[in-house]
């Protein structure tokens, strides 16, 4: 299904904004863009496809088909239980006033907060190593996040396509799509959720850490949730260009998706992650023992480029990651960490997935272990070659990681050879706009 959308996207996709200004009612629309809008996860297509299946707004009546192009627009469109198809036009920033104005960082800031004197406050020469700040300038730096997030968390509905027109981008929100179910995210892109205000914590590893709080997108406490053919980063304002404070990096972004306390049935297909640093976490704490027999998600034909880390780290969850194509560059922007992350009882299944990646990559650092036991991984290739990624990561690491996650997936649409991934995901991944 997603194949017919994209190979018509670009041709097909260009006229229909003029058909949903006028007066022709949406049902009415005979081009194939409109059954994009109206398209329903296909049987077998992943996680998402099981349980209820996942339809989104594909039933909207005409009064319940929108097209947006400002955030309050926005708000306004994705609110509501109802079925509806929300089409974006434009470029949408979150960080605007009711009347569409910029908001700048000095707009949120409460309590008289500066950088400066949260520094001066807390520099670890006056504050110390030993905990996390306190008092009226962490308060103030508190309450200013709260007024950002105020304004940028955008929550979506249950019910709910939201789909982009082409070109169409939202930027500087951090949508939400947060104990419901049955959502569609199509053709999207979304860039730079950057924090004003992040948090230093001196406790945070040997030499402290600055932390951000907004992903892109995140899906908490909902099932049946379809994220397909978008394009997620920091656009241009890169974490790399950002200061170093107290001698580490000053983070301004968090994650670009993150799925979280006890999600479910949610699939990733065909979607663009690239120039970031921690991309998606799918379970965000150990001790969130709820999250067992939930945070079970498909990861299809995304192309995850010149990313840090977390692609994804996996706690809990049964993951299934197949045909993705991974790609990493010579640039330094976000060096390299690791792809699959084993976190604690995580059950990631990694088959027929391609890296194009340097001539001196090590393919053991695709892996990295944090409390993980197993992964089934097979069928992967690096530079178009055969690649045992877990025996190369337990041959360095001196480590039995077990070869069997413990399920076989039975939710999964057509399994490309590895080698064939590579062109696949180049061609037909990411908004039909874009390409």
């Amino acid at each position: 299904m997603q194949r017919r959308w994209i190979t018509a996207g670009v041709a097909t996709l260009g006229g229909v904004a003029l058909l949903l200004t006028s007066a022709v009612p949406a049902h009415a629309d005979p081009s194939p863009r409109t059954d994009a809008a109206r398209e329903t996860l296909a049987a077998g297509d992943g996680w998402a496809s099981a349980g209820a299946g996942t339809t989104g707004g594909s039933t909207a009546t005409p009064e319940h088909v929108f097209t947006v192009d400002d955030r309050a627009g926005l708000v306004a469109a994705v609110a509501g239980d109802e079925p509806k198809i929300v089409y974006v036009s434009g470029v949408i920033d979150a960080n605007t006033d009711g009347a569409g104005a910029p908001l700048t960082c000095a707009d949120y800031a409460r309590g008289g907060y500066t950088l400066d004197a949260y520094l001066a406050a807390y520099d670890p020469a006056v504050w110390g190593w030993d905990s996390e700040p306190s008092g009226p300038v962490e308060a103030a730096r508190a309450a200013s996040q709260a007024a950002q997030r105020e304004r940028i968390d955008i929550r979506v509905g249950a019910n709910t396509t939201l789909i982009g027109l082409p070109g169409a981008e939202i930027t500087g929100a951090a949508l939400q799509v947060a104990n419901v179910s049955n959502v569609v995210i199509r053709g999207l892109t979304l860039t730079n959720a950057f924090d004003c205000f992040p948090s230093w914590d001196p406790t945070d590893g040997e030499t402290g850490n600055w932390n951000s709080e907004w992903d892109l997108l995140t899906v908490t406490g909902s099932t049946n949730v379809w994220i397909d053919h978008n394009d997620l980063s920091d656009g241009g304002a890169l974490d790399s260009l950002q200061p170093s404070h107290f001698g580490r990096p000053f983070q301004i972004h968090d994650g670009l998706l993150d799925v979280v306390r006890a999600a479910d049935l949610v699939t990733i297909s065909w979607n663009r992650f690239h120039d970031h640093d921690k991309v998606m976490l799918i379970g965000n704490s150990d001790s969130r023992t709820t999250d067992r027999g939930h945070l079970r998600v498909t990861l299809h034909h995304n192309e995850f480029r010149d990313l840090g880390q977390r692609a994804p780290r996996v706690r809990f969850g049964q993951v299934d990651a197949y045909n993705n194509h991974y790609v990493q560059s010579t640039h330094d922007q976000y060096p390299f960490v690791y792809s699959w992350g084993l976190g604690i009882e995580s059950k990631l299944v990694a088959e027929q997935n391609a890296f194009t990646v340097t001539k001196d990559f090590d393919p053991a650092a695709i892996i990295e272990v944090y409390k993980g036991t197993a992964i089934s991984e097979s069928g992967n290739v690096v530079n178009l070659r055969p690649a045992d990624v877990l025996g190369a990561y337990n041959e360095s690491n001196g480590t039995a990681i077990a070869d069997d996650a413990g399920w076989t997936p039975e939710y999964r649409g057509k399994v490309h050879p590895a080698v064939a991934v590579p062109a696949l995901v180049s061609v037909f991944a990411g908004p039909p706009g874009l390409r």
